[in-house]
């Protein structure tokens, strides 16, 4: 029996995500269910369960040589466990241990979810043919990960490339994680609509306030809004140079909500990485849009268990 199948869950914070993904990135099989995020850490698991017992009910589950994980964070590979913040009945929980109860012997890799995306965007999307790359999730929160000489570089505890929480702003407001002047702490969407509308952007009738509604705002021409993602941009763009000129990559990929944006995005994040990217060997770094979409959590949990157990696999690919 060929065992050329990776099984791949995306955990997240409104769904749990399944699939069985061959060697071109194909997904064979789908599953899904809602993430009980309000529930306690037992009920969440039986979630994971469900999903992977329908994947595992289909024909094609014999073939599956390794299961990877991407989880919503902080996760610890080291130690296979996660304490997503939009999970609070997960902390400290051990997710790897529970999946492994329920693949037998299959090997169980766990990577970050902006780890997961990085691989996908590898593999199938826009950082393909790129041996080094940071790949970002622009959200909720930023997330990210790091493809350096053609490998999936998660590090030691699966977070590896997690620019949101590089410090851009040196005496900046406070962040959530404890430190000063995040990336995330200016650059995620509820920042973005929390600035504007603390410098008086109005909502429209509707009375939206998420950072998609200030981008439609952006996009007619309301200077507020404007400045507020040229703000994010400056914050992204300081974040990537620094990654840049510590590991060399020669592209950044942004995908999630935020990037969703457009030009009123990337225009100005652009024309601010030429200001930060100054040095020779960084001054050419491509900003670009994700390709992935969606499906980015299980592809690229899938490449990040093919690495684990087939470790010539993912390489680059012209």
């Amino acid at each position: 029996m060929q065992t050329d199948l990776s099984a791949a869950l995306d955990i997240g914070g409104t769904k749990i995500a399944g699939a069985l993904v061959d060697a071109r990135g194909r997904l064979v099989e789908r599953a899904a269910r809602p993430t009980p995020a309000d529930k306690d850490g037992a009920t969440v698991m039986r979630a994971v369960a469900e999903v992977v017992a329908e994947l595992a009910a289909g024909p094609d589950w014999a073939r599956v040589a390794a299961v990877g994980i991407g989880s919503a964070g902080p996760v610890d590979a080291s130690s296979g466990t996660v304490s997503p913040v939009n999970i609070p009945g997960w902390r400290d929980f051990p997710l790897v241990a529970g999946v492994r109860a329920l693949v037998g012997e299959r090997p169980v890799v766990l990577v970050g979810d902006g780890v997961a995306m990085t691989a996908a965007e590898h593999w199938q999307g826009a950082a393909r043919g790129h041996a080094n790359a940071l790949c970002m999730v622009v959200s909720t929160g930023v997330g990210g990960g790091l493809v350096l000489n053609g490998r999936l570089h998660p590090g030691p505890t699966g977070n590896a490339g997690h620019i949101g929480h590089i410090s851009v702003e040196v005496d900046g407001d406070p962040c959530p994680c404890g430190s000063r002047g995040c990336v995330e702490r200016i650059a995620s969407g509820p920042n973005i609509a929390r600035r504007a509308l603390a410098n008086g952007w109005q909502p429209g009738a509707d009375g939206d306030t998420s950072a998609a509604a200030v981008a439609a705002a952006a996009h007619a021409g309301d200077p507020v809004a404007l400045r507020s993602f040229e703000r994010a941009a400056r914050a992204l763009a300081a974040g990537i140079a620094a990654t840049a000129t510590l590991v060399e990559i020669d592209i950044a990929v942004i995908g999630g909500g935020v990037a969703g944006a457009g030009d009123v995005l990337f225009a100005p994040l652009r024309a601010a990485l030429r200001e930060y990217a100054t040095l020779s060997f960084v001054s050419d770094l491509a900003v670009v849009p994700a390709r992935m979409g969606t499906d980015a959590g299980v592809v690229g949990a899938a490449a990040a268990a093919g690495q684990r157990a087939r470790p010539d696999a993912f390489v680059p690919t012209p």
